[in-house]
């Protein structure tokens, strides 16, 4: 068996949750267990790191990897989910687990796993935990899948639980609100083990602190410590000021991800850092050229990254209302001509409420991308043109990209967005071009 059809075995054995949604989800731990058991319980052999929240624990979790590494630990980092390459899921000081393991891997579990019937994730969690174990890493860096209390990975025991912040996401799974969502996040906090919380809302505030009280876990809140001032940006970084109490933490911090809804996940990041200083040597150089280059570091791709100029073209994987509304903000600030906007959505999102956050002068390409999940093109449009927006629909991603780039001059601003799967596949496209 080759890598190309160890991947096809995967995808065509195991149910997938990004690419077939809810089909895919399992809501409890009893699959991940299982092959915990037979591998030997790898979860219990590496110090981690655990984050959920909606948005910000894909950024959270490289800034913090990138950290960590600088420091000069041997840092695991899991993630999804991935963009370009299955392995970019599982990496150990950014580097992406090779072909060979993943290979080697399946072949000496595949009648385990037909026996197991795990989904995909279920499956990734295990291999990226053996591997982790294997490799004797110092610390893994562990982002949840989906919520927190019934996610594959929520059978480790971090040195510390962290949740970025709650929004209404994948509700047709976690609740319809956000004291629901905010109990199922809540799942990852342990007993005796510290959480940081990223944003205080008044809405979750109380059901965390409930959380941790009774687990007697210590609990911080990263916005009631620290604060962020914007000192300068420009296209390669944020340069940032960190105030701790109100006293100067860390000056002119450089910044490698350009995103503005980074000024929240930095202050979670300050957080936890601080918390990990009890079991890690963390100076104040890690945590500065860490940041200055969590994408070289750790791979990172498709936070507000800008793909060319003239047009200047812009991708960013926010998929929900908040993170669109993020988006949408930056895209005002950015200076354009015209706006040329690439978008496509999942069929399981509350897209009309994404919809009415979409700025109304841009020229909208709707597109479809190459996954079950994805919303019909045509259905995406007529619900875009009751919204109040304008654009055709086109039946696959770079169909409309092309479009796009066709009818922009070289002062116009070309975005792609509104799912990830839109975004991975104009990164694979360019991949391919070079």
């Amino acid at each position: 068996m080759n890598y190309t059809g160890a991947i096809d075995y995967l995808y065509s054995r195991l149910p997938m949750f990004h690419r077939v949604g809810a089909a895919a989800y399992k809501a409890d731990l009893k699959n991940t267990i299982e092959l915990c058991s037979l591998l030997g319980n790898p979860e219990n052999k590496f110090r981690s790191v655990h984050i959920a929240g909606t948005n910000g624990k894909g950024s959270t979790s490289h800034m913090l990897a990138a950290i960590l590494q600088s420091a000069g630990y041997k840092t695991g980092l899991y993630t999804s989910p991935h963009l370009l390459d299955f392995r970019e899921r599982i990496r150990i000081n950014g580097k992406m687990i090779s072909e060979k393991e993943v290979v080697s891997f399946i072949e000496k579990y595949r009648s385990d796993f037909e026996r197991i019937s795990p989904s995909f994730f279920e499956w990734t969690v295990a291999l990226a935990f053996d591997y982790f174990a294997r490799e004797k890493v110092d610390v893994a860096v562990i982002e949840t899948g989906l919520g927190g209390r019934l996610d594959s990975t929520n059978v480790i025991t971090p040195l510390l639980s962290v949740i970025t912040n709650i929004g209404l996401d994948h509700t047709n799974l976690l609740g319809d609100t956000l004291e629901k969502i905010a109990g199922e996040k809540a799942g990852i906090i342990k007993k005796n083990i510290p959480v940081v919380i990223g944003e205080s809302q008044s809405e979750t505030k109380n059901i965390f602190s409930g959380k941790a009280d009774a687990l007697n876990s210590q609990i911080v809140f990263a916005d009631e410590i620290f604060e962020v001032m914007e000192n300068h940006t420009d296209e390669n970084h944020l340069s940032l000021h960190i105030f701790r109490d109100g006293k100067i933490y860390l000056e002119n911090l450089q910044l490698d991800l350009t995103g503005s809804y980074q000024y929240k996940n930095i202050l979670t990041v300050m957080a936890a850092i601080e918390e990990l200083k009890t079991h890690f040597q963390i100076s104040a150089a890690s945590i500065t050229s860490g940041l200055k280059n969590v994408k070289g570091i750790t791979g990172l791709r498709g936070r507000w990254e800008t793909l060319s100029h003239s047009p200047l073209v812009i991708c960013d994987v926010g998929h929900n209302a908040e993170g669109i509304s993020y988006v949408v903000n930056q895209i005002r600030k950015t200076k354009h001509d015209k706006l040329h906007f690439v978008f496509g959505a999942v069929s399981d999102k509350e897209i009309k409420s994404i919809l009415k956050l979409l700025p109304h002068y841009a020229q909208y390409y709707f597109c479809r991308a190459d996954i079950p999940r994805a919303m019909d093109s045509e259905q995406l449009a007529l619900l875009a043109t009751d919204a109040g927006l304008t654009g055709k629909n086109y039946h696959t991603v770079m169909e409309a990209f092309n479009a796009a780039i066709k009818n922009s001059t070289k002062e116009d601003l070309v975005f792609i967005g509104g799912s990830t799967f839109v975004v991975a596949e104009v990164l694979q496209h360019l991949k391919s071009e070079l």
